[in-house]
């Protein structure tokens, strides 16, 4: 990864406090991962997770009830700009790390620690940021070294259907799920169980463990959001 500079960031790292994978695991799992990082923000308790990966934050952002002072004190004295906010807010920590990411111009947002610890209530919250209004137009990923989550929308704001390529290893499971509502006009191409301009439903698993069958798979949408959870093989 190339040295962390506060100019003109595009693709910005976000360190939340959940579990994150060895730097090696995350490198096997999804290769370049890292690539063209500008910038780093850690929430809260994520600075150390960050520093544990040999990341050096730029922004340390949090009500700091996961970090303890000398951490803080660490975070400062490392030069990183320290934002401290009040317990009793409407944001999560990982929510204002996200959108000091969009303030510092961020295009592109990675998220660590998005998944796993003994919180599932932090974990779906985590999830649901990838439908917030303000970060509708970046490219989003929650990434762990078993899974990495992104969210379609469509239509696009002229109207068109919305695709994704879903490059990756042969074998891996990619799993569709509507998200917020049902999801119109679904096609797949390069999946072992193919959907042809159809719904996927709020409620029914149709959507579960599909499976890559060629390194350039691709999702189209004509309506609505989908979750998009991919695994590598």
């Amino acid at each position: 990864m190339s040295a962390p500079s506060l100019r003109s960031p595009r693709h910005v790292l976000v360190v939340a406090d959940g579990d994150v994978a060895p730097r090696a695991a995350l490198d096997e799992a999804w290769p370049a991962w890292d690539d063209d990082v500008a910038a780093v923000v850690a929430a809260d308790g994520g600075f150390a997770r960050a520093v544990g990966l040999g990341l050096q934050p730029d922004v340390l952002v949090g009500d700091f009830d996961s970090l303890t002072p000398d951490g803080v004190a660490a975070a400062e004295a490392s030069g990183a700009r320290v934002i401290r906010h009040r317990t009793d807010k409407d944001e999560s920590d990982t929510e204002l790390a996200l959108l000091e990411a969009v303030a510092l111009g961020a295009t592109r947002i990675t998220v660590l620690g998005a998944f796993g610890g003994p919180r599932l209530d932090h974990a779906l919250a985590n999830l649901w940021l990838l439908a917030h209004p303000v970060f509708g137009a970046l490219d989003l990923v929650l990434l762990d070294a078993d899974v990495r989550a992104r969210l379609l929308t469509a239509p696009l704001p002229d109207g068109r259907l919305a695709s994704w390529p879903l490059p990756g290893r042969v074998g891996a499971i990619v799993s569709l799920l509507p998200f917020g509502g049902d999801a119109q006009g679904v096609t797949t191409r390069g999946l072992r169980y193919p959907l042809r301009d159809e719904p996927l439903r709020i409620g029914p698993a149709r959507g579960l463990s599909n499976v890559r069958d060629a390194t350039d798979a691709e999702v189209t949408l004509r309506a609505g959001r989908l979750l998009v959870l991919e695994r590598p093989a």
